[in-house]
């Protein structure tokens, strides 16, 4: 929903511009692909974080042992 509604709203933003300035159809390209570029970054963030989400067991380096909650270096 992220998605769509950045590009949707960039998009309108982009033709308010252009009907404000007379600039067709620059505004609207220029917001359609800030609003794919900002839409994907959010996505991808989102999905990231989605993927290191707690409970899941994390990758420790080789040779090293969990001591628990003792600080590390």
């Amino acid at each position: 929903m992220e998605l769509a509604g950045a590009v949707v709203g960039l998009t309108l933003a982009g033709l308010w511009v252009d009907y404000h300035f007379r600039t067709r159809p620059i505004g609207v390209l220029v917001g359609a692909v800030l609003g794919v570029v900002g839409g994907l970054y959010n996505f991808l963030r989102e999905a990231l974080r989605m993927t290191k989400a707690p409970g899941r067991e994390q990758r420790q380096e080789p040779g090293r042992e969990d001591d628990g909650d003792a600080p590390r270096p």
